[in-house]
C-alpha cells in the first residue's frame, strides 16, 4: 500500500545538526587528502630545498581545521535552509513523499 507524505515544515535546529554533523564528515575526508598532498608535497620540497616546516604544519592542521569549519558553516547552512523552507513551504505546500507502510 503506497502512502503519501507532505513536509510542511521541518525542525530548524534539527536539520542544522544534521548538517553540520554531515558536512564536518566531509570536512574530515577533505581535510586527509589535504593533508595527504600536503605532507606529500613538504616532503618532495624538503628534498629539493631543505626545509618543508610550513607544509607540514598545514597539512597536519588541515585535517582538524577542515572538519571544524565545514561543520560550522554546515550547521549556519542548515539553520538558513530550514528556515527558508519553512516560509516557501506555507505558501508553496511543501515537499510531497511517497513511500510504501509495512508492518512492524
Amino acid at each position: 500500500m503506497n502512502t503519501k507524505l507532505i513536509v510542511r515544515r521541518v525542525g530548524v535546529l534539527s536539520l542544522a545538526k544534521m548538517m553540520g554533523a554531515l558536512d564536518a564528515l566531509l570536512g574530515l575526508i577533505i581535510g586527509a587528502f589535504v593533508s595527504l598532498f600536503a605532507v606529500v608535497g613538504a616532503s618532495l620540497m624538503q628534498s629539493a630545498v631543505g626545509s618543508a616546516g610550513l607544509g607540514m604544519l598545514f597539512g597536519v592542521g588541515a585535517i582538524i581545521v577542515f572538519p571544524i569549519l565545514y561543520g560550522i558553516l554546515g550547521f549556519i547552512t542548515g539553520l538558513i535552509c530550514g528556515a527558508l523552507y519553512n516560509v516557501v513551504a506555507g505558501i508553496a505546500g511543501g515537499i510531497e513523499l511517497e513511500g510504501v507502510q509495512t508492518q512492524g
